[in-house]
Protein backbone atom coordinates (compact mmCIF):
# COMPACT_ATOMS: atom_id res chain seq x y z
CA UNK A 1 0.00 0.00 0.00
CA UNK A 2 1.41 3.58 -0.85
CA UNK A 3 2.11 5.40 2.21
CA UNK A 4 0.94 9.15 1.02
CA UNK A 5 3.53 12.03 2.19
CA UNK A 6 2.12 15.25 4.81
CA UNK A 7 0.69 16.55 1.81
CA UNK A 8 -2.10 14.56 1.55
CA UNK A 9 -5.78 14.33 1.07
CA UNK A 10 -6.69 13.32 4.85
CA UNK A 11 -4.13 15.77 6.30
CA UNK A 12 -5.82 18.81 4.46
CA UNK A 13 -9.58 17.60 5.22
CA UNK A 14 -8.60 16.90 8.66
CA UNK A 15 -6.91 21.15 8.48
CA UNK A 16 -10.11 22.02 6.83
CA UNK A 17 -12.21 20.56 9.93
CA UNK A 18 -10.06 21.52 12.72
CA UNK A 19 -10.21 25.60 11.45
CA UNK A 20 -13.74 24.93 12.65
CA UNK A 21 -14.22 26.31 15.91
CA UNK A 22 -17.52 23.31 16.83
CA UNK A 23 -17.68 23.18 20.68
CA UNK A 24 -20.38 20.76 21.66
CA UNK A 25 -23.21 21.21 20.39
CA UNK A 26 -22.24 23.54 17.81
CA UNK A 27 -21.10 21.52 14.19
CA UNK A 28 -20.31 24.88 12.79
CA UNK A 29 -20.30 23.11 8.81
CA UNK A 30 -18.04 20.50 9.62
CA UNK A 31 -20.89 17.77 8.80
CA UNK A 32 -21.51 20.08 5.44
CA UNK A 33 -17.76 19.56 4.43
CA UNK A 34 -18.06 15.90 5.01
CA UNK A 35 -21.29 15.41 3.81
CA UNK A 36 -20.24 17.66 -0.03
CA UNK A 37 -17.31 14.62 -0.63
CA UNK A 38 -19.94 11.71 0.12
CA UNK A 39 -22.67 12.79 -1.65
CA UNK A 40 -19.92 13.28 -4.45
CA UNK A 41 -19.72 9.75 -4.16
CA UNK A 42 -23.70 8.51 -5.10
CA UNK A 43 -24.05 8.54 -0.89
CA UNK A 44 -27.66 9.59 0.29
CA UNK A 45 -27.71 12.05 2.63
CA UNK A 46 -30.33 12.68 5.46
CA UNK A 47 -29.48 15.68 8.18
CA UNK A 48 -31.05 15.15 11.37
CA UNK A 49 -31.48 17.94 13.56
CA UNK A 50 -32.67 17.46 16.99
CA UNK A 51 -32.89 20.51 19.03
CA UNK A 52 -29.46 22.02 19.17
CA UNK A 53 -27.52 19.07 17.65
CA UNK A 54 -26.89 18.48 14.23
CA UNK A 55 -26.59 15.23 13.03
CA UNK A 56 -25.72 13.72 9.44
CA UNK A 57 -26.98 10.00 8.43
CA UNK A 58 -25.12 9.02 4.77
CA UNK A 59 -25.85 5.67 3.60
CA UNK A 60 -24.67 4.27 -0.35
CA UNK A 61 -26.93 1.68 -1.26
CA UNK A 62 -29.61 -0.15 0.19
CA UNK A 63 -30.68 -3.21 1.12
CA UNK A 64 -27.33 -5.27 1.63
CA UNK A 65 -25.75 -5.50 5.29
CA UNK A 66 -24.75 -1.64 6.58
CA UNK A 67 -20.83 -1.17 7.26
CA UNK A 68 -20.99 1.84 8.95
CA UNK A 69 -18.31 5.00 10.16
CA UNK A 70 -19.15 6.71 13.11
CA UNK A 71 -17.92 9.62 14.69
CA UNK A 72 -18.26 13.57 15.89
CA UNK A 73 -17.62 16.79 14.85
CA UNK A 74 -17.82 18.25 18.13
CA UNK A 75 -14.97 18.99 20.50
CA UNK A 76 -14.45 19.85 24.51
CA UNK A 77 -13.42 23.57 24.66
CA UNK A 78 -10.06 24.52 24.55
CA UNK A 79 -9.85 26.62 27.75
CA UNK A 80 -7.43 29.83 27.69
CA UNK A 81 -5.89 29.99 24.07
CA UNK A 82 -3.50 31.51 25.53
CA UNK A 83 -2.00 28.25 27.08
CA UNK A 84 -1.87 26.61 23.99
CA UNK A 85 1.59 26.73 21.63
CA UNK A 86 -0.50 27.67 18.61
CA UNK A 87 -4.25 28.76 18.21
CA UNK A 88 -6.09 25.55 19.19
CA UNK A 89 -8.79 26.22 15.82
CA UNK A 90 -5.52 27.19 13.83
CA UNK A 91 -4.48 24.20 12.56
CA UNK A 92 -0.40 23.83 12.83
CA UNK A 93 1.88 21.57 11.41
CA UNK A 94 5.21 21.35 13.72
CA UNK A 95 7.82 19.01 13.68
CA UNK A 96 5.61 16.12 12.70
CA UNK A 97 2.84 16.68 14.28
CA UNK A 98 -0.57 18.43 13.45
CA UNK A 99 -1.99 20.42 16.65
CA UNK A 100 -5.28 21.83 17.13
CA UNK A 101 -8.56 20.77 19.01
CA UNK A 102 -9.66 17.54 17.52
CA UNK A 103 -6.92 16.77 16.32
CA UNK A 104 -6.92 13.18 17.86
CA UNK A 105 -10.79 13.76 19.22
CA UNK A 106 -11.54 12.97 16.72
CA UNK A 107 -11.52 14.62 12.94
CA UNK A 108 -8.48 13.06 12.13
CA UNK A 109 -10.50 10.22 12.05
CA UNK A 110 -13.01 11.47 10.35
CA UNK A 111 -10.82 12.52 7.84
CA UNK A 112 -9.39 9.54 7.60
CA UNK A 113 -12.57 7.75 7.24
CA UNK A 114 -13.66 10.15 4.47
CA UNK A 115 -10.26 9.79 1.96
CA UNK A 116 -10.56 5.77 2.69
CA UNK A 117 -13.61 4.90 1.35
CA UNK A 118 -12.94 7.55 -1.49
CA UNK A 119 -10.00 5.66 -2.40
CA UNK A 120 -11.83 2.25 -1.54
CA UNK A 121 -14.77 3.15 -3.73
CA UNK A 122 -12.37 4.05 -6.74
CA UNK A 123 -11.26 0.17 -7.04
CA UNK A 124 -14.19 -1.70 -7.12
CA UNK A 125 -17.48 -1.81 -8.98
CA UNK A 126 -19.72 -2.55 -6.53
CA UNK A 127 -19.07 -3.16 -2.62
CA UNK A 128 -20.88 -6.16 -1.31
CA UNK A 129 -22.59 -4.35 1.46
CA UNK A 130 -23.72 -0.93 1.81
CA UNK A 131 -21.53 2.01 3.23
CA UNK A 132 -22.59 4.46 5.80
CA UNK A 133 -21.87 7.04 7.99
CA UNK A 134 -23.17 8.50 11.29
CA UNK A 135 -22.01 11.53 12.08
CA UNK A 136 -22.94 14.01 15.37
CA UNK A 137 -22.04 17.20 16.87
CA UNK A 138 -22.83 16.18 20.50
CA UNK A 139 -20.51 13.06 21.42
CA UNK A 140 -18.35 15.59 23.68
CA UNK A 141 -22.03 17.01 25.28
CA UNK A 142 -25.08 15.62 27.28
CA UNK A 143 -25.56 13.36 24.52
CA UNK A 144 -29.17 13.40 24.08
CA UNK A 145 -30.15 14.68 20.46
CA UNK A 146 -26.74 13.06 18.82
CA UNK A 147 -26.28 9.80 17.74
CA UNK A 148 -29.01 8.20 20.26
CA UNK A 149 -31.74 10.11 18.95
CA UNK A 150 -30.60 9.02 15.69
CA UNK A 151 -30.46 5.10 16.07
CA UNK A 152 -33.70 5.81 17.61
CA UNK A 153 -35.02 6.87 14.67
CA UNK A 154 -33.28 4.19 12.45
CA UNK A 155 -34.54 1.55 14.80
CA UNK A 156 -37.94 3.06 14.40
CA UNK A 157 -37.81 2.15 10.65
CA UNK A 158 -36.17 -0.42 10.93
CA UNK A 159 -32.53 0.52 9.40
CA UNK A 160 -30.01 -1.86 11.09
CA UNK A 161 -26.39 -1.33 11.35
CA UNK A 162 -24.46 -4.56 10.73
CA UNK A 163 -20.68 -3.26 11.87
CA UNK A 164 -19.72 -0.29 13.11
CA UNK A 165 -16.46 1.40 13.39
CA UNK A 166 -16.06 4.13 15.50
CA UNK A 167 -13.43 6.69 14.93
CA UNK A 168 -12.67 7.22 18.81
CA UNK A 169 -8.71 7.82 19.72
CA UNK A 170 -8.32 3.83 20.73
CA UNK A 171 -4.76 3.71 20.46
CA UNK A 172 -2.19 3.92 23.15
CA UNK A 173 1.82 4.08 22.01
CA UNK A 174 1.52 3.41 18.39
CA UNK A 175 -1.42 3.75 15.80
CA UNK A 176 -3.75 0.25 16.16
CA UNK A 177 -1.72 -1.21 18.85
CA UNK A 178 -5.23 -0.91 20.76
CA UNK A 179 -8.60 -1.27 19.53
CA UNK A 180 -11.98 -0.91 21.77
CA UNK A 181 -14.05 -3.64 21.33
CA UNK A 182 -16.81 -2.65 23.96
CA UNK A 183 -17.02 -0.77 27.37
CA UNK A 184 -18.04 -0.43 31.05
CA UNK A 185 -21.01 0.59 31.76
CA UNK A 186 -21.57 4.05 33.80
CA UNK A 187 -24.22 4.60 35.69
CA UNK A 188 -24.63 7.46 38.39
CA UNK A 189 -26.47 8.27 41.70
CA UNK A 190 -27.32 11.09 43.71
CA UNK A 191 -27.80 10.63 47.38
CA UNK A 192 -29.26 13.00 49.96
CA UNK A 193 -29.45 11.80 53.02
CA UNK A 194 -32.13 13.66 55.35
CA UNK A 195 -31.51 14.29 59.23
CA UNK A 196 -32.30 17.47 61.66
CA UNK A 197 -30.43 19.97 61.74
CA UNK A 198 -29.61 21.56 65.40
CA UNK A 199 -26.98 22.90 67.30
CA UNK A 200 -23.71 20.95 67.75
CA UNK A 201 -24.11 21.43 71.59
CA UNK A 202 -27.66 19.90 71.92
CA UNK A 203 -26.80 16.51 69.34
CA UNK A 204 -29.86 14.82 71.40
CA UNK A 205 -32.76 17.72 69.63
CA UNK A 206 -30.61 16.57 66.47
CA UNK A 207 -29.53 13.96 63.51
CA UNK A 208 -26.49 14.38 61.94
CA UNK A 209 -27.15 12.44 58.45
CA UNK A 210 -23.04 12.32 57.69
CA UNK A 211 -22.94 10.24 61.51
CA UNK A 212 -25.86 7.83 60.18
CA UNK A 213 -24.60 7.64 56.49
CA UNK A 214 -21.01 6.90 57.64
CA UNK A 215 -21.33 2.52 58.37
CA UNK A 216 -23.48 2.53 54.75
CA UNK A 217 -20.80 4.53 53.09
CA UNK A 218 -18.65 2.16 54.29
CA UNK A 219 -20.43 -0.68 53.34
CA UNK A 220 -20.69 0.88 50.01
CA UNK A 221 -17.00 1.15 49.47
CA UNK A 222 -16.35 -1.99 50.37
CA UNK A 223 -18.55 -4.29 48.58
CA UNK A 224 -17.53 -6.39 45.82
CA UNK A 225 -20.04 -5.89 43.66
CA UNK A 226 -18.37 -8.66 41.05
CA UNK A 227 -15.32 -10.26 39.31
CA UNK A 228 -15.16 -9.21 36.23
CA UNK A 229 -14.49 -11.26 33.59
CA UNK A 230 -11.50 -12.08 30.56
CA UNK A 231 -12.68 -9.15 28.95
CA UNK A 232 -13.58 -6.62 32.00
CA UNK A 233 -11.97 -5.82 35.21
CA UNK A 234 -14.47 -6.17 38.30
CA UNK A 235 -17.58 -3.47 38.70
CA UNK A 236 -16.16 -0.07 40.84
CA UNK A 237 -17.69 2.02 42.67
CA UNK A 238 -16.80 5.74 43.58
CA UNK A 239 -17.94 8.42 45.60
CA UNK A 240 -17.43 11.70 43.35
CA UNK A 241 -18.87 14.85 45.38
CA UNK A 242 -19.87 15.26 49.21
CA UNK A 243 -21.25 17.96 50.85
CA UNK A 244 -22.78 18.32 54.42
CA UNK A 245 -23.26 21.21 56.63
CA UNK A 246 -24.02 25.29 56.04
CA UNK A 247 -20.36 26.41 56.75
CA UNK A 248 -20.91 27.34 60.58
CA UNK A 249 -18.65 25.07 62.88
CA UNK A 250 -21.61 24.95 65.33
CA UNK A 251 -24.29 23.70 63.10
CA UNK A 252 -25.42 19.87 62.91
CA UNK A 253 -26.06 19.37 59.07
CA UNK A 254 -29.83 18.73 57.89
CA UNK A 255 -28.73 16.74 55.32
CA UNK A 256 -25.88 14.73 53.41
CA UNK A 257 -25.78 15.09 49.35
CA UNK A 258 -23.32 12.29 47.49
CA UNK A 259 -22.57 12.11 44.16
CA UNK A 260 -21.14 8.49 43.14
CA UNK A 261 -21.12 6.72 39.76
CA UNK A 262 -20.16 2.71 38.39
CA UNK A 263 -17.98 1.68 36.03
CA UNK A 264 -19.94 -1.58 35.52
CA UNK A 265 -18.71 -4.97 33.81
CA UNK A 266 -21.50 -6.93 31.44
CA UNK A 267 -21.21 -9.35 34.72
CA UNK A 268 -24.05 -6.75 36.26
CA UNK A 269 -26.66 -4.88 35.24
CA UNK A 270 -27.54 -1.25 35.86
CA UNK A 271 -31.24 -2.56 37.36
CA UNK A 272 -29.19 -5.24 39.79
CA UNK A 273 -26.58 -2.68 40.97
CA UNK A 274 -29.65 -0.04 42.06
CA UNK A 275 -30.98 -2.23 43.55
CA UNK A 276 -28.63 -3.57 45.77
CA UNK A 277 -27.05 0.18 46.75
CA UNK A 278 -30.60 0.98 47.95
CA UNK A 279 -30.31 -2.41 49.66
CA UNK A 280 -27.79 -1.51 51.77
CA UNK A 281 -29.46 1.98 52.61
CA UNK A 282 -32.53 0.37 53.74
CA UNK A 283 -30.40 -1.90 55.99
CA UNK A 284 -28.74 0.79 57.67
CA UNK A 285 -31.88 2.49 58.26
CA UNK A 286 -31.50 5.86 56.38
CA UNK A 287 -33.74 8.50 55.58
CA UNK A 288 -32.78 9.05 51.89
CA UNK A 289 -33.38 10.37 48.52
CA UNK A 290 -31.49 8.71 45.58
CA UNK A 291 -31.97 9.86 41.88
CA UNK A 292 -30.50 7.42 38.97
CA UNK A 293 -28.76 8.55 36.14
CA UNK A 294 -27.83 5.33 33.44
CA UNK A 295 -24.94 7.13 31.23
CA UNK A 296 -24.89 3.60 29.16
CA UNK A 297 -25.16 0.04 29.52
CA UNK A 298 -22.11 -2.00 28.86
CA UNK A 299 -21.32 -3.67 25.64
CA UNK A 300 -19.01 -6.06 24.48
CA UNK A 301 -18.66 -6.90 21.19
CA UNK A 302 -17.44 -11.12 20.57
CA UNK A 303 -14.90 -12.58 18.35
CA UNK A 304 -16.11 -12.69 15.12
CA UNK A 305 -16.00 -11.41 11.55
CA UNK A 306 -15.35 -7.05 12.06
CA UNK A 307 -12.91 -8.11 14.89
CA UNK A 308 -11.40 -10.44 12.82
CA UNK A 309 -10.77 -8.41 9.61
CA UNK A 310 -10.13 -5.61 11.84
CA UNK A 311 -6.83 -7.26 12.93
CA UNK A 312 -5.78 -8.72 9.83
CA UNK A 313 -6.11 -4.60 8.73
CA UNK A 314 -4.08 -3.49 11.15
CA UNK A 315 -1.08 -6.13 11.01
CA UNK A 316 -1.27 -6.11 7.43
CA UNK A 317 -0.97 -2.53 7.17
CA UNK A 318 1.10 -1.90 10.49
CA UNK A 319 3.22 -4.73 11.07
CA UNK A 320 2.09 -5.77 14.43
CA UNK A 321 -0.50 -7.24 16.18
CA UNK A 322 -3.53 -5.13 17.69
CA UNK A 323 -4.96 -5.68 21.23
CA UNK A 324 -8.83 -5.64 22.65
CA UNK A 325 -9.54 -3.56 26.08
CA UNK A 326 -12.76 -2.33 27.17
CA UNK A 327 -10.88 0.37 29.38
CA UNK A 328 -11.51 4.05 29.20
CA UNK A 329 -14.67 6.01 29.56
CA UNK A 330 -17.96 5.90 27.49
CA UNK A 331 -18.28 6.47 23.91
CA UNK A 332 -21.51 6.96 20.94
CA UNK A 333 -20.74 3.41 20.81
CA UNK A 334 -22.92 2.86 23.89
CA UNK A 335 -26.25 4.17 21.68
CA UNK A 336 -25.27 2.15 18.40
CA UNK A 337 -23.91 -1.40 19.94
CA UNK A 338 -27.31 -2.51 21.91
CA UNK A 339 -29.14 -2.74 18.44
CA UNK A 340 -26.82 -5.62 17.40
CA UNK A 341 -24.32 -4.21 15.28
CA UNK A 342 -20.28 -5.61 15.97
CA UNK A 343 -18.62 -2.98 17.14
CA UNK A 344 -15.15 -1.65 17.42
CA UNK A 345 -13.54 1.65 18.30
CA UNK A 346 -10.48 2.39 16.39
CA UNK A 347 -8.57 5.89 16.41
CA UNK A 348 -5.20 7.52 16.90
CA UNK A 349 -3.23 7.93 19.82
CA UNK A 350 -4.99 9.02 22.56
CA UNK A 351 -2.61 10.64 24.61
CA UNK A 352 -3.50 14.42 24.08
CA UNK A 353 -7.26 14.19 23.75
CA UNK A 354 -8.91 16.64 25.89
CA UNK A 355 -5.66 18.27 26.83
CA UNK A 356 -4.33 21.69 25.81
CA UNK A 357 -1.94 21.21 22.85
CA UNK A 358 -3.89 18.13 21.51
CA UNK A 359 -1.87 16.55 18.72
CA UNK A 360 -1.67 13.50 16.47
CA UNK A 361 1.22 12.50 14.43
CA UNK A 362 0.87 13.38 10.68
CA UNK A 363 1.93 10.20 9.48
CA UNK A 364 -0.55 7.92 11.70
CA UNK A 365 -3.41 10.31 9.82
CA UNK A 366 -1.87 8.63 6.76
CA UNK A 367 -1.73 5.07 8.11
CA UNK A 368 -5.35 5.24 9.69
CA UNK A 369 -6.57 6.03 6.45
CA UNK A 370 -4.36 3.09 5.19
CA UNK A 371 -6.26 0.85 7.92
CA UNK A 372 -9.33 2.04 7.47
CA UNK A 373 -9.28 1.35 3.81
CA UNK A 374 -7.94 -2.14 4.42
CA UNK A 375 -10.48 -2.73 6.75
CA UNK A 376 -13.15 -2.43 3.81
CA UNK A 377 -11.14 -4.34 1.77
CA UNK A 378 -10.66 -7.37 3.89
CA UNK A 379 -14.69 -7.43 4.57
CA UNK A 380 -15.07 -7.26 0.70
CA UNK A 381 -13.22 -10.68 0.77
Amino acid sequence: MVRLMSNSETLQLAKTLLERPSITPADEGCQQVLGDRLKSLGFELESMIFEDTTNLWARLGQGKPVLCFAGHTDVVPPGDPSDWSFPPFQPTEHEGYLYGRGAADMKGSLAAMIVAVERYLKQVDEPPFDIAFLITSDEEGPFINGTKRVMETLESRNEKITWCIVGEPSSTEQLGDVVKNGRRGSLSGSLSVIGVQGHVAYPHLAENPVHSAANALAELTQTRWDDGNEFFPPTTFQVSNIHAGTGAGNVIPGRLDIEFNFRFSTESTSTQLQQRVEAILDAHNLNYQLNWKLNGPAFLTAQGLLINKVQCAIKRVCGYPTKLSTAGGTSDGRFIAPTGAELIELGPVNATIHKVDECVKITDLDTLTDVYQAILEEMSV
